[in-house]
C-alpha cells in the first residue's frame, strides 16, 4: 500500500507560494543590505578623515571608524529584517533586541570589556603604533590596536595578540616613548689595573662610534668588586631607542673597547679559582677508611 503524499505535497506547496511571495522583500532587503555596506565603507573614511583634521590619533581614528561602520551595517540588517517581514514593526524588534541584548551583554562580557579597554588606551594613548613595548613575557613592536586586541610583531617575526583589558590593566614597559635611552654594557678589569685610564680609554672609544650621543655624555663606572675582576659599566644614550639600535651598539662597543683595553696594557681576567691540597690530611683520611672497613669485615665474621 502506497502511502499518501498528497499532505506533504500540499505543505511543500504552500511553502514554495510562501517564499514566493516574500522572494521580492528578500531581493529588495540584499540591495538595501549592500547599499548600506557601501555607505559604511564611506562613513568609516569620513569618520577617519575627521579624525586626522581634529588632530587625532591615527588609532583613535581607525578604531571609531570600525565601530561607525559596523554600526551602519547593524542599521542595514535591521531595516532589510522589517523589508522581509513586513509584520516586524519597529517597537517590537527592539523589545526584541532588549531582551536579546541583556543575553548578549552577559556572553560576550570578555569582548565588551576589551572593547571599552580598548578605547580608554586610545584615550589616554600609553603607546602608539609602531611603539616598542614589553607585556609581561611578550614583547615587539605595536602592528595594530583593534577593537578587541592589540597585536604586536616580536623580534623573531612572531605575531602575538594581546587583549586589550590585559594591557590596561597590566605593567606595560614603552622602550620607545622618550627620544632618547640609556643602554648599559659591563666589561671587568683586572685588579691591578689602572681604573682611571680603563675608563679614558673606554670613553675614547665611544666617540668614534656612530650612534651614541654625546649628549646626555657616556659615563664609564665603577658596579663592583668581582671575584676576579674589578666590573665597569659602560653606559651611553642612543637615538632613536628601538631594540635594534640598542643590540648593534652594545656589539659596536664592546667589539672596540676590547682591543683598545689590550693595546693600553689593561687585562681583562677570566674567574679563577684557587684549590688547596693537605696530603696529610687526606692520608688521615684514607688510613681511617681503611680501620673502618677492617672492622666491618671483622664485624661481620
Amino acid at each position: 500500500m502506497l502511502p499518501d503524499l498528497s499532505v506533504t505535497m500540499t505543505k511543500i506547496t504552500s511553502m514554495m507560494n510562501d517564499f514566493l511571495k516574500i522572494l521580492p522583500n528578500i531581493l529588495v532587503a540584499l540591495v538595501v543590505l549592500l547599499i548600506f555596506w557601501f555607505v559604511a565603507s564611506g562613513v568609516k573614511k569620513l569618520v577617519i578623515q575627521l579624525a586626522v583634521k581634529s588632530r587625532q590619533a591615527r588609532e583613535v581614528g581607525i578604531v571609531l571608524g570600525r565601530i561607525a561602520r559596523w554600526t551602519v551595517i547593524v542599521i542595514g540588517a535591521l531595516i532589510a529584517i522589517t523589508i522581509i517581514f513586513p509584520s516586524l514593526n519597529a517597537g517590537s524588534l527592539f523589545g526584541a533586541l532588549g531582551i536579546g541584548g541583556v543575553a548578549i551583554g552577559f556572553a560576550f562580557k570578555d569582548i565588551f570589556q576589551n572593547l571599552l579597554a580598548g578605547l580608554l588606551i586610545l584615550i589616554t594613548r600609553p603607546f602608539h603604533i609602531g611603539d616598542q613595548i614589553i607585556s609581561q613575557s611578550h614583547e615587539g613592536t605595536v602592528e595594530d590596536i583593534e577593537i578587541r586586541a592589540t597585536t604586536i610583531r616580536t623580534y623573531d617575526n612572531r605575531l602575538v595578540v594581546i587583549p586589550n583589558s590585559e594591557l590596561y590593566t597590566n605593567r606595560i614597559v614603552v622602550n620607545t616613548y622618550y627620544r632618547h635611552r640609556r643602554i648599559s654594557v659591563g666589561v671587568g678589569i683586572g685588579y691591578d689595573d689602572d681604573i682611571p685610564l680603563a675608563k679614558k680609554v673606554i670613553l675614547e672609544q665611544l666617540q668614534h662610534i656612530e650612534g651614541v650621543l654625546d649628549i646626555p655624555e657616556p659615563k664609564v663606572l665603577v658596579k663592583e668588586m668581582g671575584d676576579s675582576s674589578v666590573n665597569l659599566d659602560i653606559r651611553f644614550w642612543i637615538s632613536p631607542p628601538n631594540r635594534k639600535e640598542e643590540v648593534e651598539l652594545s656589539d659596536e662597543v664592546l667589539t672596540l673597547v676590547k682591543p683598545a683595553l689590550f693595546k693600553a696594557g689593561i687585562s681583562i681576567p677570566f674567574p679563577m679559582r684557587q684549590l688547596v691540597w693537605d696530603p696529610t690530611s687526606t692520608a688521615v683520611q684514607f688510613k681511617q677508611g681503611i680501620e673502618s672497613k677492617e672492622k666491618d669485615i671483622d664485624a661481620d665474621q
